[in-house]
């Protein structure tokens, strides 16, 4: 039996919750910083907004007081990127070196361009930090539907320990000790999500989509390389596993955004209107890293150009068909 606090009451945060209840052996906890999201759970007996029509089950202890964190077994970082350090910084007080903590926000972190696993390692000092990530939409995890998911860390006693105590008969969960790669994955599809759903918008085809799913793998790869990844993850659950999901799932809040600015919604509005779209806010940092570490981003460019300074998405695609013509795999020019 092991304690589990989740910080963030969201739909991915709850689906975790739910899931580890399910194997009927652990005490959960569900953290939200805000009262009111609490008080309506409690009330609704589900999140209507994230996850409706799921129960959330009675055991699940649900609080806004940041000291549940004292004396956990495991702690799980379920909140968007953007307050990754806000929330470490809240919850160090009570973190001690026996917990492992999880991280399963997909992001980097604007200004320092930082892995979410390196903000929360830098916030809390831990030796023990363990990345969830992989194709996992919180609808179907909360469902029971059957998922996989990798569970990513150089501490191998950290991570087994994740595979054994959330794992079960509908959550199959792998090990990896590439951390980079996982998190560089889960981070950069998003990206090409917000870009699949743009040309749905837009009345794109099948033709188009697959280009960019299997281009954008490509230059996820090459960033996740020069970062110091190995290039074999981005075939795995956490690259191209996850990719695939985010493209074309209707959970996919990226690729729904993404339509709407295709339809020709602003990007500032789509965003508001569909939540929390992490794409949106990696694409500059990704974009940033790209040009620091020295690689061609040419999808996250462009897609840059439309979110961030004016551009517009034909002009966007028109670009990208018109750059001079190339081998597909670098390493095989002739």
């Amino acid at each position: 039996m092991a304690d589990i606090v989740i910080l963030g009451s969201g739909g991915f945060g709850l689906s975790l919750a739910v899931s580890a209840i399910r194997k009927g052996r652990h005490n959960v906890t569900v953290w939200s910083k805000f009262q009111q999201e609490i008080d309506n759970i409690k009330a609704d007996g589900e999140h209507i907004q994230k996850l409706p029509g799921v129960k959330i089950p009675e055991e699940i202890n649900l609080t806004s007081d940041i000291s549940c964190v004292k004396g956990c077994d495991i702690l799980i970082f379920g909140i968007p990127s953007s307050f990754a350090r806000s929330v470490a910084q809240l919850a160090k007080p009570y973190v001690d070196n026996n917990m492992v903590v999880v991280n399963t926000g997909k992001g980097i972190e604007e200004g320092s361009l930082k892995l979410l696993s390196d903000v929360i390692t830098e916030e809390l000092g831990t030796e023990k930090l363990v990345v969830l990530s992989g194709p996992s939409h919180a609808e179907e995890v909360a469902r029971a539907i059957p998922t996989t998911m990798v569970a990513a860390s150089v501490n191998k006693e950290a991570a087994k320990y994740i595979q054994e105590e959330l794992g079960g008969s509908t959550l199959r969960i792998y090990l990896n000790d590439d951390v980079k790669g996982c998190e560089l994955g889960g981070a950069l599809k998003n990206i090409i999500a917000l870009c699949c759903g743009i040309c749905d918008g837009m009345g794109g085809g099948d033709n188009t989509k697959a280009a960019l799913m299997t281009r954008g793998i490509h230059e996820i790869a090459k960033l996740g390389r020069a970062a110091g990844a190995n290039a074999l993850t981005f075939s795995g659950l956490t690259g191209i596993g996850d990719l695939i999901v985010t493209c074309t799932s209707v959970h996919s809040r990226n690729a729904r955004a993404g339509r709407l600015i295709g339809q020709g919604m602003s990007p500032e509005e789509a965003v508001k209107q569909v939540g929390t779209v992490e794409g949106y806010f990696c694409c500059h940092a990704a974009y940033k890293l790209a040009q620091k570490l020295g690689v061609e981003m040419p999808i996250t460019e462009q897609l840059n150009k439309v979110l961030f300074h004016g551009g517009n998405a034909e002009e966007a695609i028109t670009a990208l068909m018109s750059r001079p013509m190339i081998y597909e795999h670098e390493e095989l020019q002739l």
